[in-house]
């Protein structure tokens, strides 16, 4: 069974204020996780950077993996190669996260058929840049 996107998922992740721990994130400005990052933190998200570097992003402190991330976790928004995608799904589950995010072009069916298993929320295959503009005002 392929993953489809809940709409009311989608809405509820963008417009409620969480903590996101942005996999992939580092403090080279010309990747894309670097942009999203900073529109999320701007929706009024808080961020945190996980990367192997654990560098501070946007003024947010970064850790070298999820495990290493204090305190609970809202949405696990993951920006790597789909081949590492479930291991960081994988890793969202063991750290009791809400909700996985794999961005456009991460997917990985398998591992958001076990994340959706474990209880997570799952948005595959797209943005928040790409969905926010489309929520409905109100």
């Amino acid at each position: 069974m392929s993953h489809r996107n809940d709409p009311a998922v989608i809405r509820r992740l963008l417009t409620t204020p969480g903590r996101w721990a942005v996999v992939g994130l580092s403090a080279n400005r010309d990747r894309v996780a670097y942009g999203v990052a900073r529109y999320v933190q701007e929706a009024g998200m808080d961020i945190v950077p996980v990367h192997p570097r654990a560098e501070t992003v946007h003024g947010a402190e970064g850790y070298a993996r999820l495990a290493d991330v204090p305190g609970p976790i809202d949405v696990v928004d993951v920006f790597v190669s789909p081949d590492k995608a479930g291991a960081v799904v994988d890793e969202a589950i063991a750290v009791g996260a809400q909700a996985v995010w794999l961005q456009l072009g991460v997917v990985d069916e398998a591992a958001a058929a076990r994340a959706r298993e474990a209880g997570l929320d799952v948005v595959m295959d797209t943005c928040p840049v790409i969905e926010a503009p489309q929520l409905p005002v109100g």
